[in-house]
């Protein structure tokens, strides 16, 4: 349980929130929404014990095992299943303890070791650590190279794949999708669901928390309340509350302007003054009503576009890909004003590479691209984030496009992407990948473009301004191909699905949950190929070898039990029997039977303890081959 009480939370002078009071419950799914900036991070900081409390009181129940994503990755040689396996802690506990006990010779300790590994299914790790991989979209191959060979995205999602692995009560998880596919979106949305632990979830993708969460704590207005249900029955509920807070407004401004009425008419009158001055300490001691009001800092809209030639760009038999690799074959596609494409496709296919030749940054290995004349596109995708010049403000960034322009019409234009003040002045490099990705889609914006494409648009965008680009794009006149792991958006802005599979470009009939039962149906086919690959890992072999190893060490275990209990109780008992036999009263001729029957009990223990000695040894030398 996560306890959180009158908490309030400070970044530097700025106040986040205050008097938060909520709990989260073991097994629930919370997930925490808001602005870019408005606490999210810092309250996981806290559930973590990286930051304390300005105010208020944070506590969870004592032994919990907290998994996160690490923000930073070693450029470690180890092999990359092996640093997904780091994640389970206990297993790493276990396999040092177990190097211990073998350096030091100590095969009941090994046979305890092996116990509690079995136990935890620590022969299954490396299946669990595969199929990890295989979800959030590695190779086979990929599995065996180094940490440090992969890239930053990827190297993102290798530390996501370590926090998963974590045998965790409780797992945090900042923008997991950030670096994600849809097809690993949606694997990671169904394992989330299927997780037994508390999640704490930040996400600006509502289908994502739609699908996982079961309360919502929203941070808006300096104040950061919980919600019952996903993000859908959220913002339902905070909709009608918003509602019942404007009428309650309205309301109480009409009372105000009625008493201030009486007041402004009376007071000057000696008959009415006592009343006048009790009306104005009535307002004085009236709890104001705010006015209802909704966090959303954008407005924007892109302009009709200066000329709409038809078709504006085709592509004829273009085969796409790098040297001599093709990744699409002879693919072909004509795009028409209005046109609102969604691309498709599993990781790797060549989604970024067509969007690439269709923005004319990559050439077609062969076949042609013919653009119409009067095309003017606008391009969006990760990679431009590092072209902007980062000690250059945005003003200057938009002076660049439009030299005429008068700084007033400028600002206000920056103001609908919310850079307001002396933000739209300052360098860009402090700047947060949220607020560079606004300031290069205003750029797109102020061009004016016929063609869009957008590659992966929504990366570290807050719900708000997702949703202030949803409604800007179903407004636009010209023509749209979007790649997107953002399913609310796909959905609210395309019309025409095409699936990049299989090198080839062609139409995908049918809609979003569609591709995902055929991601499903692909899914499986890569899993079998896993099993074909790497037969150890297999289930089939799995459970075949942990039957083995309980039928070879279950009886061996027993065995050396049983004799260490035997030892122990001969041993006792011998003790006993010395520390009689050395009363000196006993070899008095009184005490002759007696002493005889002593003797003769000795004995035989003395041949029980070395014949239970022998077992134990036998039973350590079997067990011990058998390891």
């Amino acid at each position: 349980m996560l306890n959180f009480k009158n908490i309030a939370l400070r970044r530097g002078s700025r106040l986040l929130f205050d008097n938060a009071s909520f709990t989260i419950h073991k097994g629930q799914k919370a997930g925490f929404t808001g602005a870019n900036g408005a606490g999210k991070s810092s309250l996981f900081a806290l559930v973590k014990n990286e930051l304390h409390p300005d105010a208020g009181d944070f506590s969870m129940t004592p032994g919990l095992e907290i998994a996160h994503v690490a923000q930073e990755t070693p450029a470690s040689a180890c092999s990359a299943i092996d640093y997904i396996m780091d994640g389970d802690q206990e297993l790493r506990r276990l396999q040092s303890q177990l190097v211990s006990a073998e350096q030091a010779d100590n095969g009941l300790k090994q046979a305890e070791l092996h116990a509690a590994m079995e136990g935890i299914g620590a022969y299954t790790a490396p299946a669990r650590a595969s199929r990890l991989m295989s979800g959030l979209g590695f190779t086979a191959d990929q599995q065996q190279k180094p940490v440090n060979s992969f890239s930053g995205g990827w190297r993102m999602r290798l530390n996501l794949a370590q926090a998963l692995m974590c045998r965790s009560d409780v797992l945090l998880l900042d923008e997991p999708t950030n670096h994600l596919d849809m097809d690993a979106v949606i694997w990671l949305q169904d394992w989330l669901c299927r997780y037994s632990g508390t999640l704490l979830l930040i996400s600006h993708d509502r289908d994502f928390l739609d699908s996982i969460t079961d309360h919502i704590v929203n941070i808006e207005q300096n104040r950061a309340e919980i919600y019952t249900g996903n993000y859908s029955a959220f913002e339902k509920m905070r909709a009608e509350k918003l509602a019942q807070q404007q009428s309650a407004y309205q309301k109480q401004q009409r009372e105000i302007a009625h008493i201030q009425g009486f007041v402004d008419r009376f007071k000057a009158q000696a008959t009415k003054a006592k009343q006048a001055q009790s009306r104005i300490k009535a307002l004085q001691r009236m709890e104001l009503i705010a006015q209802a009001h909704v966090d959303s800092p954008f407005d924007f809209s892109f302009a009709k576009p200066d000329k709409m030639p038809n078709p504006l760009l085709t592509l004829k038999k273009a085969d796409i890909g790098y040297g001599q690799t093709r990744v699409i074959q002879q693919a072909g596609l004509s795009i028409s004003p209005g046109d609102r494409i969604g691309l498709l496709g599993p990781n790797g296919a060549g989604k970024s590479s067509l969007i690439k030749v269709l923005a004319g940054d990559m050439q077609p290995l062969s076949g042609t691209r013919q653009a119409a004349e009067a095309l003017k596109i606008g391009y969006f995708a990760q990679h431009q984030l590092e072209q902007l010049r980062l000690d250059e403000s945005p003003l200057w960034h938009l002076q660049k496009l439009d030299a005429q322009a008068s700084e007033k019409d400028l600002r206000n234009f920056l103001g609908g992407f919310d850079f307001q003040g002396d933000k739209v002045l300052q360098a860009v490099k402090p700047f947060s990948g949220g607020e560079k990705a606004r300031l290069v889609l205003a750029l797109l914006v102020y061009q004016n473009p016929n063609l869009l494409l957008l590659d992966e648009p929504t990366n570290h965008l807050d719900l708000e301004m997702r949703h202030a680009l949803s409604v800007a794009l179903q407004e636009y006149d010209g023509a749209l191909v979007v790649i997107s792991h953002d399913r609310y958006l796909l959905r609210s802005v395309t019309d025409t699905l095409l699936l990049v599979a299989d090198g080839q470009v062609k139409p995908f009939e049918g809609d979003l949950e569609d591709y995902r039962s055929w991601l499903a149906e692909q899914k499986k086919g890569e899993e079998k190929k896993l099993d074909d690959i790497a037969p150890a890992l297999s289930r089939k072999d799995q459970r075949k070898l942990e039957a083995e190893r309980r039928q070879k060490n279950k009886p061996l275990l027993d065995a050396v039990k049983k004799a260490e209990i035997a030892v122990e109780k001969f041993h006792n008992e011998q003790r006993q029997l010395e520390h009689q036999l050395a009363d000196p009263s006993i070899y008095a001729e009184s005490e002759k039977e007696r002493l005889k029957m002593l003797v003769e009990r000795k004995a035989r223990v003395d041949k029980a303890l070395a014949e239970a000695d022998l077992d134990w040894i036998e039973a350590e030398e079997k067990l011990a081959e058998v390891k």
